[in-house]
């Protein structure tokens, strides 16, 4: 029988429910579950054993700025030379420079560089203040077979006596690439957390030399 002589209405609702299944078999919603987003967060930092004493230095972190276009809470992910994309499914519980700066605060405040690490408005006032600046932050999936976690981070350190920044200490930039255990936004955010505790542990190191008479770089 010819679609013309159906019932007006039964006609549109056959069209209707095929459009229905022909949608459906494209995007796969009959036979695959809804996508649920996932969100992370740093964990903190690993401090690995150190003989060195305590600073006396109280540290304030001025600022902690990540670049665009990582500054979002998706996460984000490179795939060629000038070509990125970001994951709808999995980000950040907030903002990724609140996720960085709370354990980034307590690993410094728990490692042996400084006395004590404040944040704004504490009654305790910094005599050195740190200005931080995340330079890249993406999953790297140029290689298919061999994605990494990739971390740039710059670090700023400033005498500051009266809580103003003066004479430079420190500048240095800090990057890595670790290697993922699969293509997985948990096992990037896994790779993610290594790089950090790599970079501070690095970055803590710097400090002390400069105030042994290293060379500021």
């Amino acid at each position: 029988m010819k679609l013309s002589h159906l019932h007006p209405q039964r006609t549109v609702n056959i069209i209707l429910l095929f459009l229905v299944v022909c949608i459906c078999g494209l995007t796969g919603c009959i036979s695959r579950p809804a996508l649920t987003r996932q969100t992370f967060a740093f964990s903190a930092p690993t401090i690995f054993s150190t003989n060195a004493v305590a600073g006396g230095h109280v540290l304030g972190i001025r600022k902690l700025q990540i670049a665009a276009p990582f500054d979002d809470r998706s996460f984000v992910y490179r795939t060629g030379e000038f070509s990125y994309v970001r994951d709808p499914y999995a980000g950040f519980l907030g903002s990724p420079a609140d996720a960085l700066l709370a354990p980034m605060r307590g690993w410094l405040r728990d490692s042996s560089s400084f006395s004590a690490v404040v944040e704004a408005g504490s009654a305790l006032k910094p005599d050195t203040l740190v200005e931080i600046n995340v330079s890249q932050l993406f999953g790297d999936f140029r290689q298919s077979e061999h994605p990494a976690a990739a971390i740039t981070m710059r670090f700023v350190f400033f005498d500051a006596p009266n809580g103003i920044p003066g004479k430079v200490i420190l500048q240095q930039a800090y990057s890595r690439s670790v290697p993922l255990d699969a293509p997985t936004a948990a096992a990037l955010m896994k790779g993610w957390n290594q790089a950090l505790t790599e970079i501070l542990t690095e970055v803590s190191s710097d400090f002390r030399r400069s105030e042994t008479g290293g060379r500021v770089r």
